[in-house]
Protein backbone atom coordinates (compact mmCIF):
# COMPACT_ATOMS: atom_id res chain seq x y z
CA UNK A 1 0.00 0.00 0.00
CA UNK A 2 2.00 3.58 -1.06
CA UNK A 3 0.23 7.55 -1.51
CA UNK A 4 -0.53 7.91 -5.19
CA UNK A 5 0.47 11.31 -6.80
CA UNK A 6 -2.24 12.87 -9.08
CA UNK A 7 -3.84 16.24 -10.64
CA UNK A 8 -7.02 17.76 -10.28
CA UNK A 9 -7.98 18.04 -14.01
CA UNK A 10 -11.53 20.37 -13.25
CA UNK A 11 -14.06 19.51 -10.72
CA UNK A 12 -15.04 15.91 -11.48
CA UNK A 13 -11.77 14.85 -12.54
CA UNK A 14 -8.85 13.50 -11.17
CA UNK A 15 -5.54 11.87 -12.97
CA UNK A 16 -3.17 9.86 -11.39
CA UNK A 17 0.46 10.65 -12.32
CA UNK A 18 1.78 7.05 -11.71
CA UNK A 19 0.01 3.32 -11.38
CA UNK A 20 -1.82 2.39 -8.91
CA UNK A 21 -3.26 -0.46 -7.12
CA UNK A 22 -6.59 -2.04 -4.80
CA UNK A 23 -5.60 -0.33 -1.77
CA UNK A 24 -3.27 2.33 -2.52
CA UNK A 25 -4.15 5.76 -1.18
CA UNK A 26 -4.34 9.25 -2.50
CA UNK A 27 -2.98 11.99 -0.19
CA UNK A 28 -4.03 15.32 -0.90
CA UNK A 29 -0.26 16.37 0.17
CA UNK A 30 0.69 14.26 -2.74
CA UNK A 31 -1.47 16.99 -4.97
CA UNK A 32 0.95 17.46 -8.01
CA UNK A 33 -1.01 20.26 -10.04
CA UNK A 34 -4.35 21.57 -11.00
CA UNK A 35 -4.92 22.50 -14.86
CA UNK A 36 -5.10 26.21 -14.97
CA UNK A 37 -6.48 25.81 -18.69
CA UNK A 38 -10.19 26.66 -17.11
CA UNK A 39 -9.21 29.25 -15.38
CA UNK A 40 -6.95 31.17 -17.67
CA UNK A 41 -10.12 30.47 -20.24
CA UNK A 42 -12.04 32.59 -17.86
CA UNK A 43 -9.56 34.99 -17.51
CA UNK A 44 -9.24 35.33 -21.17
CA UNK A 45 -13.30 35.90 -21.56
CA UNK A 46 -13.17 38.33 -18.80
CA UNK A 47 -11.06 40.80 -20.98
CA UNK A 48 -12.66 40.09 -23.74
CA UNK A 49 -15.82 41.17 -22.01
CA UNK A 50 -14.16 44.28 -21.09
CA UNK A 51 -12.74 44.74 -24.18
CA UNK A 52 -16.21 44.30 -25.39
CA UNK A 53 -17.81 47.09 -22.62
CA UNK A 54 -14.82 49.37 -23.99
CA UNK A 55 -15.97 49.13 -27.69
CA UNK A 56 -19.42 49.50 -26.41
CA UNK A 57 -18.40 53.09 -24.34
CA UNK A 58 -16.52 53.97 -27.84
CA UNK A 59 -19.56 53.50 -30.41
CA UNK A 60 -21.83 55.60 -27.40
CA UNK A 61 -19.27 58.32 -27.26
CA UNK A 62 -18.95 58.18 -31.65
CA UNK A 63 -22.87 58.28 -31.80
CA UNK A 64 -23.04 61.19 -29.29
CA UNK A 65 -20.23 63.65 -31.21
CA UNK A 66 -22.14 62.93 -34.34
CA UNK A 67 -25.59 63.62 -32.82
CA UNK A 68 -23.51 67.09 -31.54
CA UNK A 69 -21.87 67.70 -34.90
CA UNK A 70 -25.09 67.59 -36.65
CA UNK A 71 -27.16 69.17 -34.04
CA UNK A 72 -24.41 72.23 -34.49
CA UNK A 73 -24.24 71.94 -38.03
CA UNK A 74 -28.61 72.01 -38.03
CA UNK A 75 -28.14 75.86 -35.74
CA UNK A 76 -25.60 77.43 -37.94
CA UNK A 77 -27.74 77.04 -40.75
CA UNK A 78 -30.58 78.50 -38.81
CA UNK A 79 -28.07 81.33 -37.55
CA UNK A 80 -26.98 82.42 -41.16
CA UNK A 81 -30.64 81.89 -42.41
CA UNK A 82 -31.60 84.35 -39.42
CA UNK A 83 -28.72 87.05 -40.50
CA UNK A 84 -30.30 86.99 -44.06
CA UNK A 85 -33.82 87.90 -42.99
CA UNK A 86 -32.44 90.47 -40.78
CA UNK A 87 -30.36 91.96 -43.55
CA UNK A 88 -33.33 92.19 -45.63
CA UNK A 89 -35.58 93.78 -43.05
CA UNK A 90 -33.03 95.94 -42.54
CA UNK A 91 -32.97 97.03 -45.75
CA UNK A 92 -36.37 97.65 -45.97
CA UNK A 93 -36.47 99.63 -43.28
CA UNK A 94 -33.39 101.69 -45.14
CA UNK A 95 -35.49 102.10 -48.13
CA UNK A 96 -38.86 103.43 -46.31
CA UNK A 97 -36.64 105.54 -44.89
CA UNK A 98 -34.53 107.53 -47.67
CA UNK A 99 -38.62 107.87 -49.49
CA UNK A 100 -39.52 109.45 -46.54
CA UNK A 101 -36.30 111.92 -46.78
CA UNK A 102 -36.71 112.19 -50.49
CA UNK A 103 -40.52 113.55 -49.83
CA UNK A 104 -39.31 116.13 -46.95
CA UNK A 105 -36.60 117.34 -49.61
CA UNK A 106 -39.11 117.86 -52.32
CA UNK A 107 -41.19 119.46 -49.92
CA UNK A 108 -38.62 121.80 -48.29
CA UNK A 109 -37.73 123.06 -51.81
CA UNK A 110 -41.19 123.82 -52.61
CA UNK A 111 -41.39 125.75 -49.29
CA UNK A 112 -37.82 127.70 -50.38
CA UNK A 113 -39.27 128.36 -53.94
CA UNK A 114 -42.08 130.01 -52.32
CA UNK A 115 -40.43 132.08 -49.79
CA UNK A 116 -38.17 133.23 -52.19
CA UNK A 117 -40.71 133.99 -54.77
CA UNK A 118 -42.59 136.15 -51.93
CA UNK A 119 -38.99 137.75 -51.21
CA UNK A 120 -38.47 138.46 -55.17
CA UNK A 121 -42.12 140.15 -55.01
CA UNK A 122 -41.70 142.28 -51.79
CA UNK A 123 -37.77 143.35 -53.44
CA UNK A 124 -39.36 144.37 -56.23
CA UNK A 125 -41.98 146.73 -54.54
CA UNK A 126 -39.91 148.13 -52.34
CA UNK A 127 -37.29 149.17 -54.82
CA UNK A 128 -40.21 150.47 -56.65
CA UNK A 129 -41.43 152.49 -53.81
CA UNK A 130 -37.67 153.58 -53.16
CA UNK A 131 -37.22 154.83 -57.19
CA UNK A 132 -40.73 156.74 -56.76
CA UNK A 133 -40.03 158.41 -53.56
CA UNK A 134 -36.06 159.11 -55.31
CA UNK A 135 -37.82 160.23 -58.35
CA UNK A 136 -40.67 162.26 -56.31
CA UNK A 137 -37.48 164.44 -54.31
CA UNK A 138 -36.23 164.54 -57.87
CA UNK A 139 -39.35 165.97 -58.93
CA UNK A 140 -39.90 168.54 -56.05
CA UNK A 141 -35.89 169.70 -56.18
CA UNK A 142 -36.56 170.03 -59.82
CA UNK A 143 -39.95 171.92 -59.32
CA UNK A 144 -38.00 174.08 -56.79
CA UNK A 145 -35.40 175.18 -59.18
CA UNK A 146 -38.05 175.37 -61.87
CA UNK A 147 -39.85 178.09 -60.28
CA UNK A 148 -36.27 179.89 -59.65
CA UNK A 149 -35.90 179.67 -63.76
CA UNK A 150 -39.35 178.85 -64.98
CA UNK A 151 -38.92 181.20 -67.86
CA UNK A 152 -35.51 179.87 -68.70
CA UNK A 153 -35.96 175.89 -68.21
CA UNK A 154 -39.29 175.27 -68.79
CA UNK A 155 -39.45 173.63 -72.33
CA UNK A 156 -36.04 171.21 -70.84
CA UNK A 157 -37.71 170.90 -67.27
CA UNK A 158 -41.35 169.43 -69.48
CA UNK A 159 -39.01 167.51 -71.10
CA UNK A 160 -37.11 166.13 -68.18
CA UNK A 161 -40.36 165.62 -66.30
CA UNK A 162 -41.03 163.35 -69.19
CA UNK A 163 -38.35 161.19 -69.31
CA UNK A 164 -38.74 160.36 -65.73
CA UNK A 165 -42.50 160.23 -66.25
CA UNK A 166 -41.34 157.20 -68.63
CA UNK A 167 -38.82 155.98 -66.12
CA UNK A 168 -41.24 155.51 -63.68
CA UNK A 169 -43.96 153.57 -65.94
CA UNK A 170 -41.05 151.73 -67.44
CA UNK A 171 -40.02 150.40 -63.88
CA UNK A 172 -43.90 150.23 -62.76
CA UNK A 173 -44.52 147.73 -65.64
CA UNK A 174 -41.32 146.13 -64.69
CA UNK A 175 -42.74 145.15 -61.40
CA UNK A 176 -46.50 144.84 -61.84
CA UNK A 177 -44.53 141.75 -64.29
CA UNK A 178 -42.71 140.18 -62.08
CA UNK A 179 -46.02 140.63 -59.43
CA UNK A 180 -47.33 138.76 -62.33
CA UNK A 181 -45.58 136.10 -62.89
CA UNK A 182 -45.33 135.48 -59.46
CA UNK A 183 -49.08 135.10 -59.22
CA UNK A 184 -48.31 132.85 -62.44
CA UNK A 185 -46.05 130.36 -60.40
CA UNK A 186 -48.61 130.65 -57.45
CA UNK A 187 -51.27 129.54 -59.52
CA UNK A 188 -49.68 126.54 -61.33
CA UNK A 189 -48.24 125.05 -57.95
CA UNK A 190 -51.96 125.17 -56.44
CA UNK A 191 -53.41 123.71 -59.84
CA UNK A 192 -50.72 121.23 -59.57
CA UNK A 193 -51.46 120.11 -56.50
CA UNK A 194 -55.07 120.51 -56.91
CA UNK A 195 -54.89 118.17 -59.83
CA UNK A 196 -52.64 115.37 -57.62
CA UNK A 197 -55.42 115.91 -54.72
CA UNK A 198 -58.12 115.46 -57.57
CA UNK A 199 -56.80 112.56 -59.09
CA UNK A 200 -56.42 111.13 -55.38
CA UNK A 201 -60.04 111.82 -54.75
CA UNK A 202 -61.14 110.82 -58.44
CA UNK A 203 -59.03 107.42 -57.31
CA UNK A 204 -60.87 106.66 -54.11
CA UNK A 205 -64.05 107.73 -55.27
CA UNK A 206 -63.65 105.02 -57.99
CA UNK A 207 -63.17 102.32 -54.92
CA UNK A 208 -65.67 103.39 -53.25
CA UNK A 209 -68.39 103.58 -56.44
CA UNK A 210 -66.94 99.75 -57.24
CA UNK A 211 -67.74 98.78 -53.39
CA UNK A 212 -71.31 100.40 -53.66
CA UNK A 213 -72.74 99.45 -57.98
CA UNK A 214 -70.66 95.56 -57.77
CA UNK A 215 -71.35 92.34 -55.75
CA UNK A 216 -68.50 90.94 -53.81
CA UNK A 217 -67.46 88.57 -57.09
CA UNK A 218 -67.29 91.39 -59.34
CA UNK A 219 -65.41 93.34 -57.61
CA UNK A 220 -63.48 90.93 -56.79
CA UNK A 221 -62.66 90.22 -60.61
CA UNK A 222 -62.46 94.06 -61.11
CA UNK A 223 -59.76 94.46 -58.55
CA UNK A 224 -57.79 91.42 -60.69
CA UNK A 225 -58.00 93.29 -64.05
CA UNK A 226 -56.85 96.34 -61.84
CA UNK A 227 -54.10 94.84 -61.06
CA UNK A 228 -53.00 92.80 -64.14
CA UNK A 229 -53.48 95.80 -66.20
CA UNK A 230 -51.42 97.81 -63.94
CA UNK A 231 -48.32 95.25 -64.24
CA UNK A 232 -48.68 94.87 -68.00
CA UNK A 233 -48.73 98.88 -68.06
CA UNK A 234 -44.94 98.27 -66.31
CA UNK A 235 -44.09 94.65 -68.31
CA UNK A 236 -40.94 96.12 -70.28
CA UNK A 237 -39.18 96.71 -66.64
CA UNK A 238 -39.86 92.81 -65.97
CA UNK A 239 -38.59 91.09 -69.68
CA UNK A 240 -37.97 88.08 -67.89
CA UNK A 241 -40.81 88.08 -65.01
CA UNK A 242 -43.92 85.45 -65.75
CA UNK A 243 -47.05 86.78 -63.98
CA UNK A 244 -50.37 84.98 -64.78
CA UNK A 245 -53.86 83.81 -63.34
CA UNK A 246 -53.24 80.45 -60.97
CA UNK A 247 -55.30 78.02 -62.55
CA UNK A 248 -54.32 75.11 -60.98
CA UNK A 249 -57.05 74.00 -58.19
CA UNK A 250 -56.13 70.82 -57.82
CA UNK A 251 -55.10 70.84 -54.10
CA UNK A 252 -58.98 72.10 -53.42
CA UNK A 253 -58.22 75.96 -53.55
CA UNK A 254 -56.14 78.28 -55.78
CA UNK A 255 -54.63 82.10 -55.70
CA UNK A 256 -55.33 84.82 -58.04
CA UNK A 257 -51.88 85.12 -59.95
CA UNK A 258 -48.27 84.15 -59.34
CA UNK A 259 -45.28 86.44 -60.25
CA UNK A 260 -42.07 84.56 -60.97
CA UNK A 261 -38.93 86.24 -62.31
CA UNK A 262 -35.20 84.77 -63.21
CA UNK A 263 -31.87 86.15 -64.27
CA UNK A 264 -29.23 84.35 -66.04
CA UNK A 265 -31.63 81.52 -65.72
CA UNK A 266 -32.19 81.10 -62.05
CA UNK A 267 -34.84 82.24 -60.34
CA UNK A 268 -34.54 84.55 -57.44
CA UNK A 269 -38.07 85.71 -56.24
CA UNK A 270 -41.39 84.66 -56.83
CA UNK A 271 -44.84 86.27 -55.25
CA UNK A 272 -47.95 84.53 -55.20
CA UNK A 273 -50.97 87.22 -55.05
CA UNK A 274 -54.96 87.15 -54.02
CA UNK A 275 -57.01 89.99 -54.79
CA UNK A 276 -60.05 90.96 -52.04
CA UNK A 277 -62.99 93.21 -52.42
CA UNK A 278 -66.16 94.05 -50.33
CA UNK A 279 -69.32 96.48 -51.29
CA UNK A 280 -70.29 98.70 -48.24
CA UNK A 281 -73.48 96.78 -48.26
CA UNK A 282 -72.30 93.25 -47.33
CA UNK A 283 -73.77 91.91 -44.67
CA UNK A 284 -70.54 90.04 -43.68
CA UNK A 285 -67.62 92.00 -43.26
CA UNK A 286 -64.32 90.04 -43.85
CA UNK A 287 -61.35 91.07 -42.17
CA UNK A 288 -57.93 90.65 -43.77
CA UNK A 289 -56.91 88.36 -41.60
CA UNK A 290 -59.41 86.00 -42.34
CA UNK A 291 -57.81 85.17 -45.59
CA UNK A 292 -53.85 84.89 -44.78
CA UNK A 293 -54.23 80.99 -43.54
CA UNK A 294 -55.59 80.23 -46.90
CA UNK A 295 -53.18 82.38 -48.81
CA UNK A 296 -50.09 80.83 -47.29
CA UNK A 297 -51.40 77.32 -47.60
CA UNK A 298 -51.53 77.88 -51.86
CA UNK A 299 -48.25 79.75 -51.86
CA UNK A 300 -46.59 77.06 -50.06
CA UNK A 301 -48.56 74.52 -52.26
CA UNK A 302 -47.61 76.37 -55.30
CA UNK A 303 -44.00 76.75 -54.16
CA UNK A 304 -43.12 80.46 -53.97
CA UNK A 305 -41.30 82.86 -51.66
CA UNK A 306 -43.76 85.91 -50.68
CA UNK A 307 -47.38 85.93 -50.07
CA UNK A 308 -49.26 89.02 -50.48
CA UNK A 309 -53.17 89.98 -50.13
CA UNK A 310 -54.09 92.88 -52.48
CA UNK A 311 -57.42 94.29 -50.32
CA UNK A 312 -59.63 97.49 -50.13
CA UNK A 313 -61.34 95.30 -46.74
CA UNK A 314 -60.76 97.44 -43.75
CA UNK A 315 -61.14 100.55 -45.73
CA UNK A 316 -61.02 103.10 -42.55
CA UNK A 317 -58.15 101.67 -40.71
CA UNK A 318 -55.47 103.33 -41.06
CA UNK A 319 -53.11 100.54 -40.50
CA UNK A 320 -54.16 99.25 -43.88
CA UNK A 321 -54.07 102.51 -45.78
CA UNK A 322 -50.60 104.47 -44.44
CA UNK A 323 -48.73 101.49 -46.63
CA UNK A 324 -47.48 97.87 -46.71
CA UNK A 325 -48.57 95.94 -43.95
CA UNK A 326 -46.23 93.10 -42.90
CA UNK A 327 -47.51 90.22 -41.58
CA UNK A 328 -44.56 87.93 -41.16
CA UNK A 329 -45.34 87.83 -37.13
CA UNK A 330 -48.31 85.67 -38.59
CA UNK A 331 -47.17 83.67 -41.52
CA UNK A 332 -43.46 83.77 -43.22
CA UNK A 333 -42.67 86.62 -45.79
CA UNK A 334 -46.44 87.80 -46.28
CA UNK A 335 -47.74 91.34 -46.67
CA UNK A 336 -51.37 93.43 -46.96
CA UNK A 337 -51.14 96.21 -49.67
CA UNK A 338 -54.16 98.94 -50.98
CA UNK A 339 -53.79 98.15 -54.69
CA UNK A 340 -51.86 101.15 -54.84
CA UNK A 341 -49.15 99.71 -53.86
CA UNK A 342 -49.08 96.73 -56.14
CA UNK A 343 -46.78 97.65 -58.46
CA UNK A 344 -44.29 99.67 -55.76
CA UNK A 345 -43.98 95.96 -53.94
CA UNK A 346 -43.05 93.86 -56.81
CA UNK A 347 -40.11 96.57 -57.23
CA UNK A 348 -39.33 96.43 -54.19
CA UNK A 349 -39.28 92.56 -53.50
CA UNK A 350 -37.39 92.23 -56.88
CA UNK A 351 -34.73 94.59 -55.85
CA UNK A 352 -34.44 93.22 -52.10
CA UNK A 353 -34.49 89.71 -53.78
CA UNK A 354 -31.77 90.18 -56.68
CA UNK A 355 -28.95 91.23 -54.10
CA UNK A 356 -29.39 87.32 -52.42
CA UNK A 357 -29.01 85.96 -56.31
CA UNK A 358 -25.00 86.39 -55.55
CA UNK A 359 -25.32 83.95 -52.98
CA UNK A 360 -27.31 81.78 -54.33
CA UNK A 361 -25.44 81.37 -57.23
CA UNK A 362 -21.98 80.89 -54.50
CA UNK A 363 -24.35 78.26 -52.80
CA UNK A 364 -24.88 76.12 -55.64
CA UNK A 365 -21.25 76.75 -56.80
CA UNK A 366 -20.14 75.26 -53.70
CA UNK A 367 -22.83 72.22 -53.77
CA UNK A 368 -21.59 71.38 -56.76
CA UNK A 369 -17.58 71.51 -55.89
CA UNK A 370 -18.46 69.79 -52.88
CA UNK A 371 -21.19 67.17 -52.82
CA UNK A 372 -25.09 67.11 -53.37
CA UNK A 373 -26.84 67.74 -50.10
CA UNK A 374 -29.90 65.53 -51.14
CA UNK A 375 -27.29 62.39 -51.98
CA UNK A 376 -25.61 63.43 -48.74
CA UNK A 377 -28.58 62.88 -46.43
CA UNK A 378 -29.81 59.64 -48.42
CA UNK A 379 -25.97 58.14 -47.71
CA UNK A 380 -26.17 59.53 -44.21
CA UNK A 381 -29.43 57.64 -43.49
CA UNK A 382 -28.61 54.32 -45.30
CA UNK A 383 -25.27 54.69 -43.25
CA UNK A 384 -27.10 54.46 -39.93
CA UNK A 385 -29.44 52.19 -41.13
CA UNK A 386 -26.75 49.36 -41.71
CA UNK A 387 -24.61 50.60 -39.13
CA UNK A 388 -27.90 50.37 -36.67
CA UNK A 389 -28.41 46.53 -38.32
CA UNK A 390 -24.54 46.04 -37.68
CA UNK A 391 -25.04 47.52 -33.76
CA UNK A 392 -28.05 45.48 -33.08
CA UNK A 393 -26.17 42.02 -34.69
CA UNK A 394 -22.78 43.16 -32.60
CA UNK A 395 -24.94 43.91 -29.63
CA UNK A 396 -27.28 40.29 -29.64
CA UNK A 397 -23.73 38.66 -29.91
CA UNK A 398 -22.49 40.60 -27.27
CA UNK A 399 -25.34 40.16 -25.16
CA UNK A 400 -24.62 36.26 -25.83
CA UNK A 401 -20.88 36.36 -25.16
CA UNK A 402 -21.80 38.04 -21.80
CA UNK A 403 -24.62 35.52 -20.84
CA UNK A 404 -21.80 32.50 -21.79
CA UNK A 405 -19.17 34.55 -19.88
CA UNK A 406 -21.79 34.50 -16.65
CA UNK A 407 -22.44 31.16 -17.07
CA UNK A 408 -18.82 30.02 -17.43
CA UNK A 409 -18.26 32.45 -13.79
CA UNK A 410 -21.25 30.40 -12.19
CA UNK A 411 -19.44 27.00 -13.45
CA UNK A 412 -16.08 28.31 -12.32
CA UNK A 413 -17.46 29.74 -9.25
CA UNK A 414 -19.33 26.16 -8.64
CA UNK A 415 -16.06 24.41 -9.33
CA UNK A 416 -14.22 26.89 -6.97
CA UNK A 417 -16.83 26.17 -4.29
CA UNK A 418 -16.50 22.28 -4.54
CA UNK A 419 -12.73 22.11 -4.56
CA UNK A 420 -12.90 24.47 -1.25
CA UNK A 421 -15.23 21.85 -0.15
CA UNK A 422 -13.41 18.82 -1.26
CA UNK A 423 -10.36 20.12 0.54
CA UNK A 424 -12.17 20.70 3.15
CA UNK A 425 -12.93 17.48 3.71
CA UNK A 426 -9.48 16.01 2.62
CA UNK A 427 -8.31 18.08 5.83
CA UNK A 428 -10.62 16.80 8.17
CA UNK A 429 -9.76 13.17 7.13
CA UNK A 430 -6.09 13.99 7.21
CA UNK A 431 -7.09 15.25 10.68
CA UNK A 432 -8.84 12.55 11.87
CA UNK A 433 -6.05 9.90 9.99
CA UNK A 434 -3.32 11.55 12.28
CA UNK A 435 -5.58 11.29 15.32
CA UNK A 436 -6.65 7.84 14.61
CA UNK A 437 -4.70 5.33 17.05
CA UNK A 438 -4.62 1.89 18.24
CA UNK A 439 -6.32 2.94 21.61
CA UNK A 440 -9.39 4.17 19.13
CA UNK A 441 -9.12 1.68 17.03
CA UNK A 442 -9.14 -1.47 18.97
CA UNK A 443 -11.71 0.07 21.65
CA UNK A 444 -14.85 -2.01 22.10
CA UNK A 445 -13.36 -4.66 19.63
CA UNK A 446 -11.01 -7.26 21.99
CA UNK A 447 -10.50 -9.37 19.28
CA UNK A 448 -8.01 -6.53 17.50
CA UNK A 449 -7.23 -5.71 21.07
CA UNK A 450 -5.30 -8.50 21.48
CA UNK A 451 -4.22 -9.15 18.13
CA UNK A 452 -2.54 -5.94 17.99
CA UNK A 453 -0.74 -6.90 21.54
CA UNK A 454 0.34 -10.11 20.01
CA UNK A 455 1.82 -8.03 16.97
CA UNK A 456 3.25 -5.75 19.69
CA UNK A 457 4.63 -8.78 21.99
CA UNK A 458 6.63 -10.24 18.76
CA UNK A 459 8.18 -7.51 17.43
CA UNK A 460 9.48 -7.00 20.85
Amino acid sequence: MKKIKFTVKDKTTLVLDENAEAGDILDLANLTAIDASGIENSIAQGKEKLYNEKLKNEREKFDLEKEQLLQKANADYQQEKLKIENKNQQKLIQLEASLKDEIAKLKAALDKKDAETQLAVQNAVAAKDATIQDLSNQVQNSNTKLELELSKAKAESEKLINEKAMEIQDLTNKVENAINQAKISETNLKESYALQLKEKDDQIGYYKDLKVRMSTKMLGETLEEHCHNAFEQVRPMFPNAYFEKDNDASSGSKGDFIFRDNADGMEYVSIMFEMKNEADATEKKHKNDDFLKELDKDRNEKNCEYAVLVSTLEKDSELYNNGIVDKCHKYPKMFVIRPQFFIPLIQLLCTTSKKSLDYKKALVEAQNRSIDVTHFEERLNEFKDKFGKNYRLAHDNFNSAIDQIDKSIAALNKTKEFLLKSENNLRLANDKAEDLSIKKLTKGNPTMAAEFKRVSTDAA
